[in-house]
């Protein structure tokens, strides 16, 4: 039977724990000590087509919203990092595997990384069923804290590049909009609401919410504005919205990509303008040109 220990070593073994995703950051940070904590961030929901669509793909293929939003990001940072298939990616982890824990009220919540290796050729459904796997086999050494898996790996944790690409999925119900404790109301903090202090390098935020009429599912990318800047921040939130759009939408003027047949890296990440902007000035004739050309001599 495999140790906690020993499957977190093998989850991590040969990963490069100091090199940094190719992001298309604005700038560099010189240090990890000089955190201005200020964010550049970005917010864009979903209209119930698509958000339906995802919960039925989630439904069919057998995996929760969690592992389905993650998979989107997995083959999202593929693209966006022009092919780089070694990802790893801290996740938000309940930690509440003790049956004493779990009606108490507290904050148990534990980052643990997710580490997969893509195969280009995969399909988005083959990537869909490799994180499922890979989900369901950390689920089991879940409880295994982050600094223990650090310190058998003998790696200082300022230096971790995982720890500063996270990701998490967020459901809101009915049933947990408002507590009562002691008679005292405590009411949860919308998803627009919520801090918008940069605790991270990348953090992307998946929220579902099943109370609203319209726009259930949304997603919030929050980033250091140390290294991006807010427009940057923005174009990438239009590349993943379009990317997400791909995926799940059935609206004609989008070329929706067959999940189970096209592969990741074929997947686009230019938007529709930048496409057409592209062939005006392939095909177009500029209009402040009347004739230019070669002139060749016989």
């Amino acid at each position: 039977m495999t140790t906690s220990r020993e499957f977190w070593y093998l989850q991590l073994e040969e990963y490069n724990l100091e090199s940094r995703l190719s992001l298309p950051v604005d700038r560099h940070r010189v240090s990890n000590d000089h955190r201005s904590g200020s964010a550049s961030v970005t917010q864009i929901s979903f209209d119930n087509e698509i958000s339906q669509s995802f919960l039925d793909y989630a439904s069919i293929h057998h995996v929760t919203p969690f592992q389905l939003g993650l998979s989107v990001l997995y083959a999202f940072l593929f693209k966006l990092t022009h092919g780089e298939n070694d990802l790893c990616i801290s996740c938000l982890n309940a930690n509440r595997h003790k049956i004493e824990v779990q009606n108490i009220i507290g904050m148990f919540v534990s980052i643990l990384p997710y580490r997969i290796e893509i195969d280009p050729r995969w399909s988005f459904d083959d990537l869909v069923k490799y994180v499922r796997e890979k989900c369901l086999s950390i689920l089991e050494y879940s409880h295994y804290p982050l600094q223990h898996i650090l310190a058998n790996l003998h790696i200082d944790q300022s230096n971790i590049s995982f720890l500063e690409t996270v990701y998490d999925f967020i459901t809101i119900s009915s049933h947990s909009d408002e507590l009562s404790l002691d008679g005292t109301s405590v009411k949860q903090v919308s998803f627009e609401q919520s801090s918008e202090v940069a605790k991270f390098d990348f953090m992307l935020m998946f929220g579902y919410n099943s109370m609203l009429e319209n726009n259930r599912l949304s997603f919030r990318l929050t980033c250091s504005h140390d290294l991006f800047d807010e427009s940057t921040v923005t174009n990438i939130g239009r590349r993943l919205e379009y990317y997400f759009q791909q995926l799940f939408s059935s609206n004609k003027t989008i070329s929706r990509v067959d999940t189970g047949v096209t592969c990741v890296s074929k997947i686009d990440l230019i938007l529709r303008e930048e496409t057409q902007e592209m062939e005006d000035a392939i095909f177009c004739r500029q209009s402040h040109i009347i004739n230019e050309g070669m002139f060749i001599y016989t």
